[in-house]
Order: C-alpha cells, then sequence, then structure tokens
C-alpha cells in the first residue's frame, strides 16, 4: 500500500542550541537559505507523499507562515522580471509541494503524545514520521527507502543508523537481525538505554513508518523517559508482537537540535551547491592550512 500522508511533529522548544530557539524555532534554522522544516517537507514530497500534518507548539506559528502563500513578496519579484525569476519559481514551488496541515501540542508529554494528535488525521491509512529536528539529504529520500521496505515486507519500519556508544544512549537501539546488507528484521527496542541495556549500535533516527494500531497502543503508553510518552514504548509492543523492518537510510542525518550538526550541515550542503561550492571548497582547504 502506497504512502500517501506523513506526520512531522515540530514542537520541541530546542533547549540543546538556546539562545537562538528563544524566539526562533529549531525547525527554522536555515541550512544556508532553507530552513529545517523545508528540507523535510521536500524530503516528504519527493516520496510520493501528499498530506502532511506539522505538530507544532505555542511560539511557532512562523511554521505556518513559511508555508502560507505571500502575496506582496510574490508580486514584488514577479514585478522584477528576469532578475528575480528564480527566486519567485522558488517561493511558488512550496505552494504545490503538498496539502499541510498544522495542529498544536498545548503541553510537552512528548513525541508520542504529539503523535496521538495526528490520529483524526491519519485515519485508517499507514503513515510515514519524519522527525522535525532531523534533517536527512542524500540523492535518495531517506523516507522513500522505509516506504519501499513498508510496501516489501508489509511491517511498521523505522529508519536507522550505526552509532558510537554515546549516540545509542541519547536514542533508541533496537535488537536488529540482519535480512540484506541495509535491512533487519527487529525484535525489540529501547528508548535511551544504559550502556548495559542496549540491544545494538543500531538507533533509530528520526524516520519511520506506522499502521494506526500505535493509536491504541499510545493511548495506553504511560509516561516513560524524560517523563514524557515515548513513541519507542509503543512501537516496542509492535516490535515485540508482530515484529518491525528497520532501513539503514542511505542519506546523511543532521540532528538540528545539535550544534555542531548544524555547522555540519551547512557545510555539507555549500559544498553541494553549484554556484558557490568550489568557491567554498577552496575557502576550506586556505583555512585548514592556517590551523
Amino acid at each position: 500500500m502506497k504512502i500517501k500522508k506523513a506526520v512531522i511533529p515540530a514542537a520541541g522548544l530546542g533547549t540543546r542550541i538556546l539562545p537562538v530557539t528563544k524566539a526562533m524555532p529549531k525547525e527554522m534554522l536555515p541550512i544556508i537559505d532553507k530552513p529545517a522544516i523545508q528540507y523535510i517537507v521536500e524530503e516528504a514530497a519527493s516520496s510520493g507523499i501528499t498530506e502532511i500534518m506539522i505538530i507544532t507548539s505555542r511560539g511557532k506559528s512562523i511554521l505556518e507562515d513559511h508555508f502560507d502563500r505571500a502575496p506582496e513578496l510574490e508580486q514584488k519579484l514577479l514585478e522584477s522580471g528576469e532578475a528575480k525569476k528564480e527566486l519567485y519559481d522558488s517561493i511558488m514551488s512550496m505552494n504545490s509541494l503538498a496539502n499541510i496541515y498544522f495542529v498544536r501540542q498545548q503541553e510537552p508529554k512528548g513525541l508520542g503524545h504529539a503523535i496521538l494528535l495526528a490520529k483524526e488525521f491519519i485515519g485508517n491509512d499507514p503513515f510515514a514520521v519524519l522527525y522535525g529536528d532531523d534533517v536527512v539529504t542524500g540523492e535518495v529520500p531517506a523516507i522513500s527507502e522505509l516506504c519501499d521496505a513498508f510496501e516489501k515486507y508489509g511491517k511498521c519500519v523505522v529508519g536507522v543508523k550505526e552509532v558510537p556508544d554515546e549516540i545509542v544512549r541519547k536514542c533508541s537501539s533496537v535488537k536488529a537481525d540482519k535480512i540484506t546488507d541495509n535491512i533487519f528484521s527487529v525484535s525489540d527496542m529501547n528508548e535511551k538505554p544504559l550502556p548495559e541495556e542496549k540491544f545494538s549500535n543500531y538507533a533509530i533516527m528520526g524516520r519511520c513508518v506506522l499502521t494506526p494500531e500505535i493509536f491504541g497502543l499510545l493511548e495506553k503508553t504511560e509516561r516513560g523517559a524524560g517523563g514524557e510518552i515515548q513513541l519507542t514504548d509503543a512501537m516496542k509492543v509492535i516490535a515485540r508482537t508482530e515484529g518491525m523492518t528497520a532501513v539503514e537510510f542511505s542519506g546523511i542525518r543532521h540532528d538540528m537540535g545539535d550544534k555542531f550538526e548544524i555547522l555540519k550541515a551547512c557545510i555539507e550542503e555549500g559544498l553541494r551547491r553549484e554556484e558557490f561550492g568550489d568557491d567554498l571548497k577552496k575557502y576550506i582547504k586556505q583555512l585548514a592550512e592556517k590551523i
């Protein structure tokens, strides 16, 4: 079954990168000239997803503004002719990415609670989840790799990467048995495990495909790590009973809640840009000689 709906939880406070997130949502932090949330929406849209719900919170109305029409700006760019045509096209292209809806999480009760707010929107359809602070860049959209695995194996899917122990402790470790080079069968998982509790160094990295069954489980899930309702705790039930699939996606994941990761994302995206990639490469080489 083709995945046509997605949920993007973007309600977090961004405390790890204060003070910038005191007034600016981390999902709006730019990677060169596009905010993180736009990269995520574009990933979903390029994977065939047509309906997207973004879960926000108080103080994040700027996310809605970003995907809204801006008639005055559009007209000004249009009147400038060829000089601003590329900018005009980039603005207008956002309007046709997907049908985008917003709902506000009124209390910070965790990722699981945020996903639960999309229950009516999802209905009886399987759906993708793209975490609002995880930007994944690469030739193939990460969520499309997960959607392909869902269609092939018929089970809920998580996107994973093999990471060092210090990263596993901040994420979710999965108990994984290899099926192919980058596909695994998952029978258990653990949220933010202690070193002795981890199942493997394969950690869930901001992408999953779920069925509506998850909502009934989330409604019964008690507060877990951090005193929040954790999505992992509900997915764990599915992993233990029905089993899940894990895909080690091919793209590069950047945590937009981490200062160094934001810096790396800007540099790597800059190197890919045709208009100044070569100049940036020369600058980095010159800078390296002085270090």
